[in-house]
């Protein structure tokens, strides 16, 4: 966790040198100790100060050495001074030593604790090297996360491969019958699921059918076929799977839930969801990458606009009401949710969860998972949190009435309640909860946000082309005369070496609809989906249609993308 000590000598060189307003100085302290992030990142991300010009100035003012550490070699830094617990506290790095001198990479020189810290870890005298904030950030999570592609699974031979740690599943190998015939299975196995990671797949599906196996990745969000092995495989490969997950290979005949931990290096582990389903000619096997590192995106990066994510953070503010995020499976709730709760993870409040599964660790989070077999559900969970002094309460979804009165009657009683539906909108998730037969009274009174959301494909930025549409077209498209007016310039994808068919990662699509008075009037007349829809648009709510076309008019995404995504 960043260091959010106050470096007043860092405020106070901004406002003395007329960079920053006493106000605005005040503001950026303030949401620095919220968001537990050091002011010199706090103040490059609200664009107040750019991370070049603070590094020019802290060299001109305290003349401490300024790096470009995009220039130096990350691998060179000596392991036993990667402290990674004061790497992170900080947000600082160890680059190199010089006799008795440890040199330390930041982009604020006045942090004398940090420099302290190393200094008596070390042994060693600390000395500081300026460097820009946005590239020591990238620097840090190479060094911290040690992304997979450097880890360049290509290029690793089959002993390599083969000998990739499964947590707790070596003792059960010998299941799978001789070591030796195995040793290709294993190491095919383990060479597709380090393929999926490097690729950014979100599932991979291993499917037997009577005359070919296929295996494919989900890539954000399309399936697409990467293997065929020979179909004779098909046993051993299940086989194979179950083992890593800890399910039982001798049961074919019911579905099965597990788990995955593969141990990729020394710092970086990967878990995945495992389900087995039987199907007529073997058992279906689908697995999903569970990213922790999605859960710490920040919800600036999620993709929100500004009013939407201002709108989300207001609520979240709030001590009591709900929250309830919708859109289909895969549309990005849960990171939506985890989002949220890590904006509320602090050391004053109380957080339980209900999940089924638990598919991330939040530090500071108590977590349940579900268990219906053992009558532990959601609405028995939700009951057991209320005994234990809660402050916020996250419900993994809302199947029943049950669930939704317990949920509805915390959010009237001083708990902040977050939880999911799966419905297309936001106006449809309050008559959803209508027709599950939870009075319109008790709706409007507790329900305080909604957020319906879509996941959209990133048009890749280095071989993105514009697109020349008639605006008569563009009107059609749902585009308004103002923006028509203003020019309109959509992107379609190419494709290159950097990308898949012109697409690279996600970006969320989102409508945001505040719970007023008009549309709780609305609701307690008994009005429909489409009445609510019209009301909240009338007090300035993006539908999903709108909130789509405005990343098209921002080159981030293209207009056949948003077609498939939202209604049209």
């Amino acid at each position: 966790m960043p260091s959010t000590g106050l470096h007043l000598g860092l405020s106070t060189l901004f406002t003395r040198k007329k960079l920053l307003t006493e106000q605005q100085i005040t503001a950026a302290i303030a949401k620095s100790r919220k968001s537990k992030q050091s002011l010199v990142t706090t103040v490059i991300a609200d664009q107040l100060i750019s991370a070049k010009k603070i590094a020019e100035l802290c060299y001109e003012e305290y003349g401490t050495p300024l790096l470009d550490i995009n220039e130096f070699d990350l691998s060179s830094i000596p392991e036993e001074y990667l402290n990674k617990k004061l790497i992170e506290k900080h947000q600082c790095l160890p680059l190199y030593r010089r006799g008795n001198r440890l040199y330390i990479a930041t982009s604020d020189p006045t942090n004398i604790a940090a420099l302290e810290d190393f200094q008596f870890s070390a042994g060693l005298h600390a000395e500081a090297i300026l460097v820009e904030d946005d590239k020591l950030i990238a620097a840090l999570e190479k060094v911290l996360e040690e992304d997979i592609s450097a880890l360049e699974l290509d290029g690793m031979d089959d002993e390599a491969l083969a000998n990739i740690e499964v947590s707790d599943t070596d003792k059960r190998d010998d299941e799978l019958g001789d070591g030796k015939d195995d040793a290709p299975i294993v190491t095919y196995i383990n060479k597709i699921l380090t393929d999926a990671i490097r690729k950014g797949a979100s599932d991979l599906h291993f499917e037997p059918y009577e005359k070919r196996y296929r295996i494919r990745f989900r890539i954000d969000g399309i399936l697409k076929e990467v293997s065929e092995p020979p179909v004779n495989l098909s046993n051993r490969i299940s086989a194979r799977l179950k083992v890593m997950a800890k399910l039982d290979i001798a049961e074919r005949r019911v579905p099965q839930d597990g788990r995955i931990k593969m141990k990729m290096s020394r710092t970086k582990s990967i878990d995945f969801r495992v389900s087995t389903l039987p199907t007529i000619w073997g058992e279906k096997i689908v697995m999903r990458i569970l990213d922790s590192s999605s859960a710490q995106l920040g919800i600036e990066k999620l993709g929100y606009e500004d009013d939407q994510r201002l709108l989300y953070e207001k609520m979240l503010a709030k001590p009591q009401g709900m929250i309830l995020v919708t859109g289909p499976t895969g549309s990005g709730k849960t990171v939506s949710l985890y989002t949220g709760l890590n904006i509320l993870n602090t050391e004053e409040r109380n957080i339980s969860t209900a999940e089924d599964p638990v598919e991330i660790n939040l530090e500071g989070v108590n977590q349940v998972h579900i268990n219906l077999k053992a009558g532990l559900t959601f609405a028995s969970a939700l009951r057991s949190f209320l005994r234990q002094d809660p402050d916020v309460v996250m419900v993994g979804e809302i199947r029943d009435l049950e669930t939704a009165e317990i949920a509805i009657k915390a959010a009237q009683t001083g708990h902040l309640v977050l939880s999911t539906l799966h419905t297309n909108s936001a106006a449809e998730t309050l008559t959803r909860l209508i027709n599950m037969g939870v009075p319109g009274y008790n709706i409007a009174s507790s329900v305080n946000l909604i957020i319906a959301q879509r996941l959209s494909r990133r048009l890749c930025q280095a071989c993105k082309t514009p697109e020349v549409i008639h605006p008569d077209e563009l009107l059609r498209l749902g585009f308004s005369v103002q923006q028509i007016e203003q020019g309109v310039t959509p992107y379609k994808p190419v494709g290159c070496e950097h990308c898949t068919g012109g697409y690279k990662g996600r970006v969320g699509i989102y409508e945001v609809m505040q719970m007023s008075d008009e549309i709780a009037r609305t609701i307690m007349e008994g009005g429909n989906s489409l009445q609510i829809l019209k009301q909240a648009k009338a007090q300035g709510m993006r539908d999903l249609r709108d909130s789509g076309l405005l990343k098209v008019i921002q080159g981030v995404t293209s207009i056949t993308e948003i077609n498939r995504v939202t209604s049209f």
